[in-house]
């Protein structure tokens, strides 16, 4: 065999040769059989054959040049199965110079292949998904080198999108070819969004495939990658010198890797090899991003996986620059499901709602900004679902079931007319909602329970009206930060603020200041990277340590309540003299105003966040300072339990309604009560009907849910009698037990309480 790859007539002309052999008429086998041929004579060898991947996950021998022609759809290997299946498996090309001695050689007597030693394999990768392989042999042992393992690439390449486009095979052959996952699954994830939803795959920021494969003039595909990747380099430049934000909520230090991937020297010369070898330069884009799934999908390495998206985004964000294109707003169909890695707020926001059914997504958190907002539009939502995108093509069909935090791809007509029945139900029930919407939530023994909803987004408002909520326990300010390209000025922290207090009306709004850092990080704010974010410079911390940030927060505050009522909020306040400073920093806004004339609230009150545990045990010196409390549940139990809710390998590891957590509310009420302190409960457990349950059998009642727990919440109330419900939680408060999640139920539906 000819060293250094091809034969002396190049790649380019291999490609050209494959080209017109699948554009020639007559039967597909007739132009397969053509192709191999093609490729053995051009590659010097004796042996070339195309296996291609069923339905069924098996690889069949479609088509060869040098082994038995009647081992063509006859030999069947099942999935991992011989050193066809392992390059497949591996989606890697594998180079052996003696594969029958080989541990994954399957010997198929059939094929004729005993006289053959030197084995070469290449992928014809899909979408980072292997759908065939080609694979050359010869009778010699000797290992192929670099160059042909590149050209068996390139080749494999340009077959995999002709089987995919249908140019290769005649359509009965087509259809049971798994050129794209086809069959149904169901993924297990977790539930960021309570909701039921189905519809048809939108992606985020969906791969352009590339219209053209083969090159005329591979001099002009290298000028324009060149070019394209100058003005790639060049807009993340931009960026980082403060130009406007392509990337929406990604922070300076993610541009800086964006911009060092960018430069890497092995993605660079990957493509230009790519270019050389006859490609377009987008489906050398395309043939490098599939690679590179393809390696990194297998590494167990959290690290190694993100550099796979790194990567990955850097070659979506390079096609577009070759296509011209700088989309904007999408049109989605009118039942999207929209499918992506991870979104920040923005993202999720730049589409029209009125289209979007639910939300999947590969990772985040329950407590990231998508699944908030998310919830705060009431979208399904997902997440945590490994592997999701490679298993979905655009226009599928699929489930989104937030209420068991599972996804089911392509379902079957029965599943689909199984959830179709589920939606009936929450319809129903939320009709019931409606009915209670005006009523007041009074338990059975005429315990009068405040029900409030949380927002942060201008489209939250219109939940108040909607759920019959008597007010907002917690508007979280910092998402017109982490939306917005730069810092929100004076006058637009003003508008919102007095836009929210408008549509509230006579209700009390309790205004949360900024909550940002650790995982919520603003790209216009210079932050040093901390080794613990989560323990470091972030809520009212950075606040203080930024004092003009905060002051024009509170500025702006208390102009948009000019004549009204204004509660205002400080978030994680571990230390009494943290709230001291905080309120001095009121104090110095209200005299500042004063001495200009400018109108003040009617009544101001300032309170504080019990978040941190440190708290706990120094309650009676912080509460004689404040006008109420408010708990954050989600922050509280993260800092007792040492566990990162963000975290999925840990974020499960402790039960909210577990002994330690209780006893730790049934405190905090009871300092409260003791100093007549006004305190709300206005973390995630205020919106879940057992969790609200257990919080009012504790002596809270004042409770702020997202939007869509404010029903279910308000329903739950007036079904509890509270003094039984008291004597059965005081027993469960002792229990040594890691949960009483169970005995809580138990207790629940003894006392016929709707949970």
């Amino acid at each position: 065999m000819v060293k250094g790859g091809l034969t002396t007539r190049g790649p380019r002309n291999l490609l050209r040769q494959i080209r017109e052999a699948m554009a020639g008429g007559g039967p597909a086998q007739d132009r397969l059989d053509m192709v191999v041929r093609t490729i053995a004579q051009s590659m010097v060898a004796e042996v070339c054959s195309i296996y291609l991947r069923r339905a069924s996950g098996e690889l069949e021998l479609f088509a060869t040049q040098g082994l038995n022609p009647e081992a063509v759809h006859n030999t069947r290997l099942r999935p991992g199965e011989g050193l066809v299946g392992e390059v497949a498996r591996l989606a890697q090309p594998i180079s052996l110079s003696d594969a029958p001695s080989h541990p994954s050689f399957s010997y198929r007597p059939e094929t004729g292949e005993d006289p053959f030693h030197a084995f070469l394999g290449a992928p014809l990768l899909r979408g980072g998904r292997a759908i065939g392989v080609l694979v050359v042999q010869n009778r010699a042992a000797r290992r192929y080198d670099e160059e042909e393992v590149e050209d068996i690439q390139t080749i494999a390449m340009v077959l995999a999108e002709t089987v995919a486009s249908g140019e290769l095979l005649a359509q009965d052959e087509l259809r049971d070819v798994e050129v794209a996952p086809h069959r149904p699954e169901r993924l297990k994830g977790q539930k960021f969004a309570e909701g039921l939803a189905y519809g048809v795959v939108v992606q985020h920021e969906a791969p352009l495939a590339p219209e053209q494969l083969l090159s005329d003039n591979p001099a002009a595909e290298e000028r324009r990658l060149a070019e394209a990747l100058s003005a790639l380099k060049a807009g993340i430049d931009d960026m980082l010198e403060g130009g406007q934000s392509k990337l929406g909520g990604t922070s300076f230090e993610v541009l800086e890797t964006y911009r060092m991937f960018a430069d890497d020297r092995g993605w660079n010369r990957s493509l230009e090899e790519a270019v050389r070898s006859g490609l377009t330069a987008e489906a050398a884009v395309d043939r490098v991003r599939n690679e590179h799934r393809a390696r990194f999908a297998k590494a167990r390495d959290p690290y190694i996986r993100e550099r796979l998206h790194d990567f990955e985004d850097l070659a979506n964000r390079l096609l577009r620059v070759l296509a011209g294109d700088n989309p904007g707003q999408r049109d989605l169909p009118d039942d999207a499901i929209l499918v992506a890695r991870n979104l920040g707020p923005a993202d999720l926001l730049e589409y029209p709602r009125h289209k979007l059914r639910g939300l999947l997504l590969e990772e985040g958190s329950a407590a990231s900004h998508a699944a908030i907002v998310a919830r705060a539009l009431q979208i399904p939502c997902v997440g945590r679902l490994q592997g999701l995108r490679d298993r979905l093509s655009e226009g599928d069909q699929v489930i989104v079931d937030g209420e068991t935090g599972e996804a089911y791809l392509r379902p079957r007509p029965d599943m689909l007319a199984a959830v179709q029945t589920r939606m009936a139900v929450r319809e129903q029930r939320r009709a019931e909602f409606d009915l209670l919407r005006d009523k007041p939530a009074v338990t059975k023994d005429g315990t009068r329970v405040t029900v409030l909803t949380n927002a942060g987004l201008a489209v939250d408002l219109e939940n108040l009206d909607m759920t019959g909520a008597e007010g907002i326990g917690l508007f979280r300010t910092e998402f017109q930060f982490m939306v917005s390209d730069e810092l929100p000025r004076l006058d637009a922290q003003t508008a919102l603020y007095k836009l929210v207090l408008d549509a509230a009306g006579d209700r009390p709004v309790t205004f949360r200041t900024l909550d940002i850092g650790g995982d919520k990080v603003l790209p216009y704010l210079e932050n040093e990277r901390e080794e613990n974010p989560a323990l470091g410079r972030r809520a009212i911390r950075l606040g203080l340590d930024r004092p003009a940030l905060l002051r024009m927060q509170v500025r702006a505050l208390l102009a948009a309540a000019a004549g009204r009522e204004l509660r205002v909020m400080f978030p994680m306040i571990a230390t009494v003299d943290e709230f001291r400073a905080a309120r001095e920093l009121v104090d110095v806004e209200c005299d500042w105003a004063r001495r200009r004339g400018r109108p003040l609230p009617s009544l101001l009150r300032v309170g504080a966040m019990v978040e941190c545990p440190s708290l706990l045990w120094h309650l009676d010196a912080l509460l004689p300072l404040t006008d109420f409390v408010s708990i954050g549940t989600n922050d509280l139990l993260q800092y007792m339990f040492a566990a990162d809710r963000t975290n999925p390998l840990v974020s499960d590891r402790y039960d909210p309604l577990s002994p330690p957590a209780l006893r730790a509310l049934a405190e905090i009420q009871q300092k409260c009560a003791d100093s007549a302190t006004p305190v709300s409960v206005c973390g995630e457990l205020a919106g879940r009907p057992l969790e609200a349950f257990a919080l009012i059998t504790l002596g809270y009642t004042r409770l702020s849910a997202p939007a869509g727990g404010v029903g279910p919440v308000k329903r739950m109330i007036l079904s509890a009698d509270l003094p039984a419900a008291r004597r059965g939680m005081a027993v469960l408060l002792g229990s040594s037990a890691g949960s009483v999640r169970g005995e809580i139920e138990s207790l629940a539906r003894k006392l016929n309480v709707s949970v």
